[in-house]
């Protein structure tokens, strides 16, 4: 691919569908500005945005590119760069970003990138990337195209990402990879992030409904009383850790959100336990900002409700402030398994986007046929 006539680099930014589209539409808006001025010599950058699940039904590198080249060659541009949301592995690593400065190909696979300040950590990325593939290239026997390290976020301290091995089969000419437990953990964050785990509060309306009928009732029952006041904090711990964990486990088991493959070898191991980790922290995020707004609610609805009379003399115990909260911390505990038998009337689609699995058949069956792997 070369440079467009009138010195001007047109880019399109490949995403596959959900967040890399968001984070593309938004990036799309200041890219141009941003690379002329970083590139100098009244070169100017026109930037596009191409939603469609390229990484559907395959995490193969070779697969992958292949099908950015394809649909590369059909589109009128210098330079593509694909973004996903899928960990992607080669060599026993993370992968960060592939480039082919031959071809002008980049792809960045986002979880890489950390849960926190995407967006900047993104477009950094990109303009990083189309930077390197727009620079005049002069290979010659000590530096061949691309051997020029990249900087930004490709360098960042906190976590070891440095080049990855490149096959001699593959189009990539220059790759950064993620290794160590500091690079899983920047990669489940990212995972995390992108999975959004704030939608899934909106999407469990039936189950909190079921949670705060349970603790309406549960907030003028006298054995509820009698049972929170004798409760020291550790059982109170263990009964929010159990109804907790029962609520996480019903709503991955009844959406189905549990990733298993029928691949034996390491990556695809790595990957299912990647995929599941991720699927147990959105969803215990999200049941945790619930478990949050029900302890408020219930302490809201005692605080209204009780008498501190009749609660005195039924458990001989002042209604104080200690006694509101630790009512509403125990009534919050039981409302939350009434939340769990609720969430089995959501449907699929209210939590699906707390698993890659789901948001990957849903990719797959939009997959055109001539994209197949």
């Amino acid at each position: 691919m070369g440079e467009s006539s009138q010195d001007v680099t047109v880019v399109a930014l490949l995403a596959d569908p959900d967040a890399p589209t968001e984070i593309a539409r938004r990036m799309a808006q200041l890219l141009p500005d941003r690379l002329a001025d970083r590139s100098g010599r009244g070169r100017r950058f026109d930037v596009e945005v191409v939603s469609e699940p390229f990484t559907a039904g395959t995490e193969d590198l070779s697969t992958l590119t292949r099908r950015i080249m394809d649909r590369a060659s059909e589109g009128r541009w210098d330079i593509v760069v694909a973004l996903t949301d899928l960990p992607l592995h080669t060599h026993g690593r993370k992968l960060v970003v592939d480039l082919s400065h031959e071809h002008g190909l980049a792809l960045l696979s986002l979880p890489t990138l950390g849960g926190f300040r995407l967006q900047r950590r993104a477009q950094q990325a990109v303009e990083e990337a189309v930077l390197s593939l727009a620079a005049p290239q002069a290979p010659g026997p000590a530096e061949p195209p691309g051997s020029q390290p990249l900087r930004g976020p490709f360098t960042g301290r906190l976590v070891p990402i440095r080049p990855g091995q490149v096959g001699e089969e593959e189009i990539a000419d220059l790759r950064y990879v993620l290794s160590g437990p500091r690079g899983y953990l920047r990669v489940l964050g990212g995972m995390v992030r992108a999975n959004r785990p704030w939608r899934l509060v909106p999407g469990l309306s039936k189950a909190l409904a079921a949670a705060l009928a349970t603790g309406a009732v549960a907030t003028v029952n006298s054995t509820i009383w009698n049972l929170a006041t004798s409760l020291s904090t550790p059982r109170l711990v263990i009964a929010t850790v159990g109804s907790l964990a029962l609520m996480i486990g019903w709503l991955i088991v009844d959406a189905d959100l549990w990733h298993r493959t029928d691949e034996v070898s390491p990556e695809a191991r790595k990957r299912a336990v990647l995929y599941n980790a991720s699927t147990v922290v959105t969803v215990g995020i999200g049941v945790i900002v619930c478990y949050v707004g029900l302890m408020v609610i219930n302490l809201a609805w005692a605080l209204f409700i009780l008498n501190g009379r009749v609660f005195a003399s039924t458990t001989r115990t002042p209604l104080d402030a200690t006694e509101y909260l630790t009512l509403s911390w125990f009534v919050a505990s039981v409302a939350t398994v009434g939340g769990a038998l609720g969430s089995g009337l959501e449907s699929d689609e209210a939590i699906r986007a707390a698993a890659y699995s789901k948001r990957e058949q849903e990719r797959r069956s939009a997959l055109p046929a001539d994209h197949g792997a």
